[in-house]
C-alpha cells in the first residue's frame, strides 16, 4: 500500500531515516546487483595489454566517449602516436572491480587510460583528467592564450561537474529508479534543464563552448547534452521539450558530422544499432571490420 499523503504538501509520507544508514543488498534499480558502499577489487583480474603505448579501458557510455572522441580527433589531426587499443569494460558485468582495473582506476569508474609510453607508465582516471592530459602530451585541442585556455578549462570542470545531475540525478530517477518520484524527476529536471539554457546561450554567442576554438570542452560536453539529452538518452526528448535549444540543436549537428566524433561514439558501445558498435578497437581498420553486425 502507498504512503499517505501529507495534506500540507500532497508529498508521500512514512519514510524516517534511521540514526545509522545500513547498506541493504539488491535494494531494487537496474544497478543494484554492482552498488556498494565500499570501494575495492572484488576479483583478480589483469588487464589486457594490446600493441600500443595508449591502452584505454573503458565503456561507450557518455564518460567514454569522451575520450575516444578526442583520440580519434588527435589521429585525424595527424598525430600518429595517439593510436591506441580501447579495451571493453562492461560496467554491468562489475568488470570495474577486478583488481588490474582498480589498479589503474581507485575509484572503479571508466574510462582508465594507460600511457606505456612513459617510464614508469602513467596512469589517468576521471574522464576531464584524460582530456587534459591528453590534449597537453600533443599540444592539441586546448588551446594556450591564457584566456581562450581559461575558458576551456571552465567548461570542461562545469561539464564535469554538472554531468552528475544529469546521470546520477535526472537520469537515474526518470529512467532507472524501481519507482517513480516525482519530487526528484522534477527536482532534477529543472536542474538539466537550466544547464540547457546555460549551454543554449553560450553557443548563442559563439560557434564552440568556450569560444571560436573545437575544444576539449566540447568533446566533453556533446556525449552528455548532444549525444545524450538531444539524441536518445533516457528517452526523454519530450519530456524535457530539448527542441527549445535551437543553438544547443546547431552544435549538436555541428559536431555528429565530424568523422572523429562519429568513430569515437562507436567504441566501446554495446548499445544501439549493431553497426555502430564497436566492442574492442585495437586498429583504424577496426571501424570497417569488427563492428558488431559483422562479428554476429
Amino acid at each position: 500500500m502507498a504512503d499517505a499523503p501529507d495534506p500540507a504538501n500532497n508529498l508521500p509520507t512514512g519514510y524516517v531515516p534511521p540514526a545509522v544508514w545500513q547498506w541493504e543488498p539488491g535494494n531494487g534499480g537496474q544497478f543494484a546487483s554492482i552498488n556498494r558502499p565500499v570501494s575495492g577489487a572484488t576479483h583478480d583480474k589483469v588487464l589486457p595489454v594490446g600493441r600500443h603505448p595508449l591502452q584505454l579501458h573503458s565503456m561507450g557510455t557518455p564518460n567514454g566517449q569522451k575520450v575516444t572522441i578526442l583520440l580519434e580527433e588527435l589521429l585525424a589531426a595527424g598525430h600518429h602516436d595517439a593510436e591506441y587499443d580501447a579495451w571493453l569494460i562492461r560496467i554491468g558485468d562489475g568488470d570495474q572491480f577486478g583488481s588490474g582495473f582498480v589498479e589503474a582506476n581507485p575509484n572503479s569508474k571508466i574510462p582508465a587510460l594507460i600511457d606505456k609510453s612513459a617510464d614508469p607508465e602513467i596512469r589517468v582516471f576521471e574522464s576531464g583528467a584524460i582530456l587534459f592530459y591528453l590534449a597537453e602530451k600533443f599540444g592539441a585541442f586546448l588551446p594556450t592564450d591564457p584566456a581562450k585556455r581559461a575558458a576551456t578549462m571552465s567548461w570542461l570542470m562545469w561539464q564535469m561537474g554538472a554531468g552528475p545531475f544529469v546521470g546520477g540525478g535526472f537520469g537515474h530517477f526518470y529512467a532507472y529508479a524501481p519507482i517513480k518520484i516525482q519530487y526528484a524527476i522534477d527536482r532534477y529536471a529543472m536542474e538539466v534543464k537550466r544547464q540547457l539554457h546555460v549551454l543554449d546561450t553560450q553557443l548563442g554567442r559563439h560557434e564552440f563552448v568556450a569560444g571560436d576554438d573545437y575544444t576539449i570542452a566540447d568533446m566533453a560536453i556533446w556525449p552528455w547534452y548532444g549525444g545524450g539529452l538531444l539524441g536518445d538518452g533516457y528517452k526523454a526528448q519530450a519530456f524535457l521539450a530539448v527542441e527549445e535549444y535551437s543553438n544547443v540543436r546547431r552544435w549538436t549537428d555541428q559536431l555528429a558530422a565530424r568523422a572523429a566524433v562519429q568513430r569515437g561514439a562507436m567504441v566501446n558501445r554495446t548499445t544501439g544499432p549493431l553497426e555502430g558498435q564497436l566492442h574492442e578497437r585495437h586498429d583504424a581498420g577496426d571501424f570497417e571490420t569488427r563492428t558488431a553486425d559483422k562479428l554476429g
